[in-house]
Order: structure tokens, then sequence, then C-alpha cells
């Protein structure tokens, strides 16, 4: 695969935490530096809440931010999936340090006309980083709201010069047994995989999050390079990424494979849809102050609450069929 050659621009300087109580002066520094998602290992104190700014009615309508009230930083990066590190919600926090996120690269292939290997770097160059405030809703029925700092996954892809012919947009995770003990183990069908359709992964609330709380992604919150779809279960919100390959048709995944009558493609949040196990007409949202264990339940919305945003590209489909 031949390695793309893309204009390169020196690292900055990671920006200090008193930086983020300042939304403008953040937002401006990690524009000057896109190798900031690329570093890890340096985002171990809790970062201070961030200012309560007004929320336009431009954002708001376009889904980009919410004033619901943040999960905390600890809560985020101790309470993880990321099976190649352990099946346990405290296992990512614990065994995650073992892996290397610099240097980083993502193979791209498939239906394109410019296909290659990229370093990270190369991949954002350009590309402002952009604040969003998302809910992030767990097939297994808890929630969070999250901070991330990250790029449209669209505006990444459009380099690429997807085909006619690409529909699908198909991602793979690192899986490497010496810096993820998980792998070890045959959970599921290693590497990790998952996939969008071209138009979701083209549409404006998705994102490539390379931070989270104005610090650089914790490894085990998949740095240096995730996935974020706010209007699905967290779980195709695929981590650590190193392959994207636009494909002609449904690409498999992980999930899927391993259990098809339980986690659809599609995995679009349907509070009218239970999974086979359980109900998801409600969540348990970690949020603010309240521990993980006892978080009161609240309602789940269609489409996580993004329904205005996205509903329409579901038009005419059986989405209890297609789930």
């Amino acid at each position: 695969m031949p390695i793309l050659r893309l204009p390169r621009i020196p690292a900055g300087e990671i920006t200090d935490e008193p930086v983020y109580r300042d939304r403008r002066r953040l937002l401006a520094a990690f524009a000057a530096s896109p190798l900031l998602g690329a570093v890890s290992g340096c985002a171990e104190a809790e970062p201070p809440p961030p200012p309560k700014t007004a929320i336009s009615s431009a954002d708001a309508k376009a889904g980009f931010r919410t004033d619901e009230e943040l999960t905390r930083y600890e809560d985020i990066t101790t309470y993880n999936n990321f099976y190649e590190f352990g099946t346990d919600k405290g296992d990512p926090s614990r065994a995650a340090k073992t892996l290397r996120t610099s240097p980083w690269s993502v193979a791209v292939d498939g239906e394109c006309a410019r296909p290659g290997r990229v370093a990270l770097e190369d991949l954002l160059h350009g590309l402002a980083p952009q604040e969003r405030v998302y809910r992030l809703r767990c097939v297994e029925g808890w929630s969070m709201v999250i901070p991330w700092l990250g790029v449209p996954l669209g505006d990444v892809l459009k380099r690429f010069e997807p085909t006619s012919r690409a529909k699908y947009v198909a991602f793979t995770t690192l899986a490497d047994p010496k810096q993820m003990p998980g792998i070890r183990y045959r959970s599921i069908n290693w590497p990790y995989r998952e996939g969008l359709r071209i138009d979701e992964a083209m549409h404006p609330l998705t994102l490539l999050a390379t931070g989270l709380y104005g610090k650089p992604l914790p490894q085990q919150n998949g740095a240096p390079l995730r996935l974020v779809v706010p209007w699905k279960y967290g779980f195709k919100s695929i981590k650590s990424i190193v392959a994207i390959r636009f494909a002609e048709r449904m690409p498999p995944t992980a999930w899927h494979d391993l259990q098809p009558s339980e986690y659809g493609f599609f995995s679009n949040v349907n509070p009218d849809v239970d999974h086979p196990r359980w109900s998801q007409k409600t969540e348990r949202r970690i949020a603010g102050s309240k521990s993980k264990l006892f978080a009161g339940r609240i309602p789940t919305r269609p489409f996580n609450g993004y329904a205005e945003q996205v509903a329409a590209m579901y038009a005419g489909m059986d989405l209890r069929k297609w789930y």
C-alpha cells in the first residue's frame, strides 16, 4: 500500500489544563496542533469543569452541544468497554497503559481514488478540531454526556475521493497481543471491526475524536483516534482505528458476527426495540457527582435524542428489522 505524502506541519505543545477554562483559547490552541490527539499518557488528573457558556441556537439545532450535566472525567476514564484490555469495566483503565499511540498511521483502501497509509498527523492536517458535547448511550443500558474534541469524519473521508461504488465505510481496531492483553482471549473474533453506511459516515454529527475534556484521548478511551456516532449504541464508536475501507457491500462487524440477533448492523438507539435480554426503554445516566452504581434511570429517546438531525436517513426503513 502506498504511503500518502501530505503536507506536514510541526506538532505544537500539549495544551495546559487551565486553557480549557476558556473555550475559544482552547480551540485555537488545538487548531494549531493536530498532533495533540496522538499523544497519550498525560491525562491522569481530572480537568477542571468546563465553563458554563451559553449554547448557541445553531449548535443546539445541529445537535453539536447539549446543556445536560457532564459525566465526570474520572468516570469517563475508569468505566469503559474495551475488550482488547479486558471484559470488566475497570480493566481498560488499568491495562491500557501498554498501548503505544505514537507513531500512529491509518491504512485507507477500497472504493476510493486515493488509497494509502497515512500518518495520523497527515490524516488530520489542516482540520481544526471542534468541541462536541454528545450523549453516549451504551447498549447495556447506561449513558454518559461527554465533551469530545475531534474533526468531522466526512471531512477526512473526502480527502480519499470515495467513488460512486462506496456504499459503506468499514473500520478496524488495532489488534496487538503484546500491547492488548485481552487479544489473547477469543471473547470476539479479533480484530474489532465496525461499519457505517456512507451517508451515516458523512453526516455532520459523526466525529473522529482525538480528545475529551480538553485533553488527548486516554488509551482506555480509544487513543489516539476513535469514532463517535452519537445516535447509535456505543459499540458502533470503534476505538484505536488503524484501517478504513470504502466498500460496496455491507461490511462484517464484530458484535454482529458474534450475536446477530442481539447486535444489528445499524444499532440505532431505539427504546421500542429491546435487547433480547433486557429493556432499552430507560438508561442509567452517569453524570455529575452521582455514582456509577446508583445513578437514577431516565427515559431513552429515539436515536438517543438526535432524531431531528438523523431520522430522515432511515425514512421508509423498518427499524425493528434493521435494528
